[in-house]
């Protein structure tokens, strides 16, 4: 068993690239901080889609942030019910930026082509276990407001046997199905009726960090005259003008036109804004880290790769180790060559997340605590009923930094207090289609497109 932070997807990564931190004194028109998958994501439109150049930065490695430290779950969702998303912004926005998200799936498949990869990127049907009537009737809900505002419903299936179908108001009638316990019990790969109902969802799997690996060495041999990677490279502070700005990286200074934080939100850095409007205090207030934990355990490669999520019936009082106040447990299976030629599949379970007190240091080689680890294990032996009733044999128990706006919607575009400072980050829970929307919607903003407000878009407060 391990007790610190090993995650398989960094375990993937090439051991023999070479990592340059900066050490000079270097000009570009756009740096991105942070070389996760939105920093990456953000350099790869900006150089596809304008003649910028273009410096990435990060304290650490390339990927070894949050982007390093997930469960590789691909889905549009939000850290928001639909139902939540139109009472926060209106069904107009919600159902815009919904649209939006969704469209980052056609983003990840070009960038996928356009850098001729061939890392493996599963596409299929996702589910969602339902324990209560309260959980059936709030995805009820977020189905008929989708289907108002113009979008595609998830499918609801219901067990014939559940004791609440009598119960399920009239004008949800259209919006499920009536189906065996045997068959959500066969998709959600679990036993007895704990899980009442499920729904579906398109998603994926995908590892993000060999992801970005793959498009920075794309990103280098075709825009290497004007893309550049460091490493190492720790911003302790940005200084905004009113037509440039200036990292402080230490020994070494980044001067740029325009600069973009990909981080989780969450770091010591301070931001200094040379017209006197303060933007330190509120950013940082602004976004608070939360800490998810996840496991993992390989098993012989019979089953086709899945996602899969539970929602928890808890008490208030337990449930505040999550961030969204609505509990989940979520697992995903995709195939892993953990040994050189021998093949299983990872099977990777997360689900507590606990927060981090404002501006309180994260490290990456933090100790997995033992609260968090004993809860996975028993919901693996609870809601799996896994057959190994001594130790589970886990290769891998990792933790990631992840950066939860207020909104809890992700924060993409110009500070308002000024916009030589732009933003691709927050709400990290489910990142990797948001990140990749965020690029796209930053090179649009850089390239002087002219784009609707949205969800998205920083707010003068």
């Amino acid at each position: 068993m391990h007790d610190k932070n090993r995650s398989p997807w960094i375990h993937q990564l090439d051991k023999e690239r070479v990592s340059i931190q900066l050490n000079t004194d270097i000009e570009s028109d756009i740096a991105i901080v942070g070389a996760g998958i939105a920093g990456v994501s953000t350099a790869f439109f900006i150089l596809e889609n304008t003649k910028k150049s273009v410096v990435l930065i990060d304290g650490d490695k390339l990927a070894h942030g949050a982007t390093g430290h997930n469960a590789g779950h691909v889905t549009s969702a939000f850290e928001l019910s639909f139902d939540q998303m139109v009472r926060n912004f209106g069904m107009q926005k919600a159902a815009e930026g919904q649209s939006l998200v969704d469209s980052a799936w056609n983003l990840l498949e070009n960038m996928y082509h356009k850098a001729s990869l061939t890392i493996p990127f599963s596409q299929f049907t996702g589910y969602g276990g339902l324990p209560t009537f309260e959980h059936v009737v709030e995805e009820l809900k977020d189905n008929q407001l989708r289907k108002e505002a113009g979008l595609q419903a998830n499918t609801v299936c219901i067990s014939q046997s559940a004791s609440y179908v009598g119960s399920i108001p009239e004008e949800y009638k259209e919006l499920y199905t009536i189906t065996n316990q045997m068959e959500i019990n066969r998709n959600l790969e679990t036993e007895g009726v704990e899980y009442t109902a499920m729904v579906t969802y398109p998603t994926g799997l995908i590892n993000s960090a060999l992801f970005c690996q793959e498009i920075v060495r794309y990103l280098l041999s075709r825009y290497g005259e004007r893309f550049s990677l460091f490493e190492h490279t720790y911003i302790q502070k940005v200084v905004l003008h009113d037509t440039y700005s200036i990292l402080d990286a230490g020994n070494n200074t980044i001067t740029a036109k325009r600069v973009v934080l990909c981080t989780n939100g969450f770091e010591n850095f301070t931001l200094i804004n040379s017209s006197g409007l303060d933007i330190d205090s509120r950013f940082h207030h602004d976004v608070s880290g939360w800490v998810g934990y996840m496991c993992g355990y390989l098993e012989t490669l019979e089953k086709p790769p899945a996602a899969r999520y539970y929602d928890i019936a808890y008490t208030q009082e337990e449930s505040r180790q999550f961030v969204t106040g609505e509990p989940y447990y979520y697992i995903t299976r995709r195939p892993y060559e953990y040994e050189e030629n021998v093949e299983h599949n990872i099977v990777c379970i997360g689900g507590p997340e606990f927060g981090l007190n404002d501006r309180e240091t994260y490290t990456k080689d933090f100790t997995y605590p033992q609260n968090a680890h004993a809860d996975v294990d028993t919901f693996i032996r609870k809601t799996l009923h896994h057959e190994n009733d001594g130790e589970l044999a886990y290769a891998f128990r990792w933790h990631g930094l992840m950066g939860y706006t207020k909104s809890r919607v992700r924060l993409i575009g110009e500070e308002p207090k000024n916009p030589v400072l732009m933003y691709n980050l927050g709400c990290n829970g489910i990142g990797i289609l948001p990140s990749i929307y965020g690029g796209k919607r930053i090179s649009q903003i850089i390239q002087g497109e002219k784009l609707e407000t949205s969800i998205f878009d920083p707010k003068l407060e």
